[in-house]
């Protein structure tokens, strides 16, 4: 069975890393969550996507340089929230044991690894006792790499779309570099249709994860094949095909 992932919480659904996004998401009965974690240099492990805030919330500036009572004030586009910190994401998703973590270890502005943070991560997942059902994920393989140093029990999750493949000569390249470093390699949809023969001649479909597909001819292409895990921003509409093709 195609395991089915809610990017962002479920970004379609309700605002992207929201606690209220995590709450409702969980309740859908999801496989797991994705979400992204930045570090300030006030010291806070901070769960948006975006390096800069504008996009995502009513505020301005860089989300490195906020301070903690700045974020505090910070808030979500669409909600009365403020930028949750990761310790305030996993007390809303720890309790629910059947949900899975996918944690996207972010870099700076600048395309660079912040210091120390996959240690501060994995740290937080281990205070909460979640390590067995977490992935660190991340695009970058020296962020991975971190990863396996600083925490060689909790599984590994890379993502990859045409550009970063090109960035170790292609696809089959970029497979090689990474088959042993992660357990899950998170293709972008269009260009695991285009290297659909390469990919199965090269890994298990349990390995796979294909992402963001978000409309329902999609999704129910993704999963007849059989596909490991399918990330999505409309979760709801994976788990409703996926129910269908079951009957």
């Amino acid at each position: 069975m195609t395991l089915i992932t809610g990017h962002r919480g479920a970004r379609n659904l309700w605002p992207e890393n929201s606690l209220a996004g995590f709450r409702n998401a969980a309740a859908l009965g999801l496989d797991a969550v994705e979400f992204d974690v930045h570090l300030t240099r006030a010291g806070e492990l901070v769960v948006i996507h975006d390096a800069t805030l504008e996009r995502t919330t009513e505020s301005v500036g860089s989300v490195e340089n906020l301070s903690i009572d700045g974020r505090k004030a910070t808030r979500l586009k669409g909600t009365d929230e403020a930028i949750p910190t990761l310790a305030e994401v996993l007390q809303v998703l720890a309790p629910n044991e059947a949900i899975d973590l996918h944690v996207e270890i972010k870099v700076d502005g600048n395309g660079a690894p912040y210091p120390d943070i996959a240690a501060r991560v994995a740290g937080e997942l281990a205070r909460f006792g979640i390590e067995e059902r977490s992935y660190l994920t991340s695009f970058d393989h020296s962020v991975l790499e971190d990863c396996r140093r600083h925490a060689p029990k909790i599984s590994r999750l890379v993502s990859v779309n045409a550009v970063w493949a090109e960035k170790d000569g292609g696809l089959a390249a970029f497979i090689d570099r990474v088959d042993n470093l992660v357990k899950i390699i998170a293709i972008h949809h269009e260009l695991m249709e285009a290297e659909w023969d390469l990919i199965r001649g090269r890994l298990p479909l349990q390995r796979l994860c294909v992402w963001t597909i978000n409309d329902e001819a999609n999704i129910r292409h993704w999963l007849e094949r059989g596909i490991g895990s399918l990330t999505s921003d409309s979760p709801d509409l994976a788990l409703t095909q996926r129910s269908k093709i079951a009957t």
